[in-house]
């Protein structure tokens, strides 16, 4: 029996990069989806694009109603949440602190931290409620960073911000390791997402410089493929994982290595 047949799973950020193979991935063994982004027609394109059955709703994660009517749409379309992917995030650009425009640094903190927060506090008392009604038990998987886990020069602020979703996860998985709910992080190093491609210069040349600069303290010296990060993240949310809580999965190329 494929993993997640049956299950309901709820994305965030689910129009490119780790969220819409992740939600192609999880169709794949069985899901239902609820998925969400910021743009309605991209939401729906990649809504359509998927062989499963789909609930959408477009929206600003750093809105806490986006979250509370995510939870309450899988509720009423399947009967409730067995797994969320929070996985919606931004990046600023790379500069030194003091360089970093602080209506820039705030946006990715309410993004990037308090989406997360939002996520959570509406997904955990779901699930809990869910676990005691019926017994059935419940996983979430932020995206966090690298950045999350160790200093990230130049990005200061997504690191703090990704310190944070890593200290939200271990928090929550410790209040809720009781109550059905298994709460964990992955952690990326720079992949080859829509994000990380559009940072890259134009011209082929510079794009092969940069994609350099950006992979010179990866042991592996290269960029981590979606799929990579996608298989990790199914790993983290697979009910045969049952034990598994609170942890921060780097899939970094070793970074965390040395």
């Amino acid at each position: 029996m494929a993993r997640f047949s049956g299950l309901t799973v709820l994305v965030t950020g689910a129009t490119g990069g780790f969220g819409r193979r992740a939600a192609e991935r999880f169709a794949a063994e069985g899901a239902r989806l609820v998925l969400s982004d910021l743009d309605p027609a991209r939401l729906e394109e990649t809504a359509s694009a998927i062989d499963a059955e789909t609930a959408v709703l477009a929206g600003n994660i750093a809105d806490e109603n986006l979250s509370k009517e995510l939870v309450a749409l899988a509720e009423k379309r399947f009967g409730g949440l067995d797994i969320a992917l929070n996985n919606a995030g931004i990046v600023h650009d790379m500069m030194k602190l003091p360089n970093i425009a602080s209506d820039d640094a705030r946006k990715v903190i309410e993004v990037d931290l308090l989406g997360v927060f939002y996520a959570l506090k509406h997904q955990l008392p779901s699930m809990e409620r869910r676990f005691r009604a019926e017994g059935k038990r419940s996983a979430i998987v932020n995206i966090a960073s690298v950045a999350g886990i160790a200093g990230a020069p130049r990005l200061s602020v997504y690191a703090a911000a990704k310190h944070g979703v890593v200290g939200l996860t271990r928090s929550a998985a410790a209040e809720y390791a009781t109550k059905g709910v298994r709460v964990n992080a992955v952690c990326p190093s720079f992949a080859r997402t829509t994000m990380v491609e559009k940072s890259l210069p134009a011209a082929e040349e510079d794009r092969k410089a940069s994609e350099a600069e950006l992979v010179r303290g990866v042991p592996m010296r290269r960029l981590a493929e979606v799929d990579e990060i996608v298989e990790v993240i199914l790993f983290a949310a697979s009910p045969e994982n049952g034990f598994m809580t609170g942890q921060t999965l780097a899939a970094d190329g070793g970074i965390t290595s040395i």
